[in-house]
């Protein structure tokens, strides 16, 4: 098949909704959805009270935390996979090669960057409102709804970053997934599997849906950044 017929099979397979290819698509916006909104729920208020609290060892744990951004997407992986193994601490759960163990890892590589974005943001405000804050009696962890409100627009290009960083990684949700037709097989791991097998049309509809993500993220992100800053303005 050459080059132009792989293209024309790609997008009939995109405009024409092909069952599979949209099971691959959705099983996947799910998964990294599902991740980011974990890492939001729990890096925002972790990554503000790291912002305005005090306490030793704090410097170390930044460091630790920024270290953690560039994290390998198998590494997270390896550790999950051994955490829900039969002989890891959750293997009775019995979550190894599903979708929840998935979200589990990706929620994993997001979890630093959502804490170390929102440590920054929340840094800087804090900073500049401290004084005002404190004379209307919001003083340390008081303050962190209002900062983490008035942060709102910087943060959500924080949560998209993580957002394009799950989306795009493979290796994490191939070890602790097993890339399982039907159950656990996403869009990354479906390009690099029928990339090897030779069904060139399905990986390159799914990449050509992952490029499209990939933009509409960074517009976001983008969006996001004008917009705040023009209320900042």
């Amino acid at each position: 098949m050459d080059i132009s017929s792989t293209f024309a099979a790609a997008f009939g397979l995109i405009v024409g909704l092909d069952p599979q290819f949209l099971q691959i698509v959705g099983l996947s916006l799910r998964v990294t959805l599902t991740a980011v909104l974990l890492a939001a729920l729990i890096g925002l208020p972790l990554g503000a009270l790291l912002a305005v609290a005090r306490f030793p060892g704090r410097s170390a744990l930044i460091v630790l935390v920024n270290g953690l951004m560039g994290l390998p997407p198998v590494v997270a992986g390896l550790i999950v996979f051994l955490a829900l193994s039969r002989s890891g601490p959750f293997g009775s759960l019995g979550w190894l090669f599903s979708p929840t163990a998935m979200v589990i890892a990706q929620t994993l590589l997001v979890l630093p960057i959502v804490i170390a974005l929102t440590r920054g943001t929340i840094e800087d405000l804090w900073s500049e409102y401290r004084e005002h804050l404190t004379s209307l009696g919001l003083t340390g962890w008081r303050a962190i709804p209002t900062l983490l409100w008035d942060g709102r627009f910087a943060l959500a290009t924080g949560l998209l970053a993580g957002f394009g960083r799950a989306s795009a990684e493979v290796g994490a949700v191939l070890i602790v997934g097993g890339n399982i037709a039907g159950y656990t097989r996403t869009m990354t791991t479906s390009i690099a599997l029928e990339t090897s097998k030779g069904d060139l049309p399905l990986a390159l509809g799914l990449g050509l849906v992952l490029i499209a993500l990939t933009l509409a993220i960074n517009a976001a992100a983008y969006g996001a950044s004008r917009i705040g800053a023009r209320f900042a303005g």
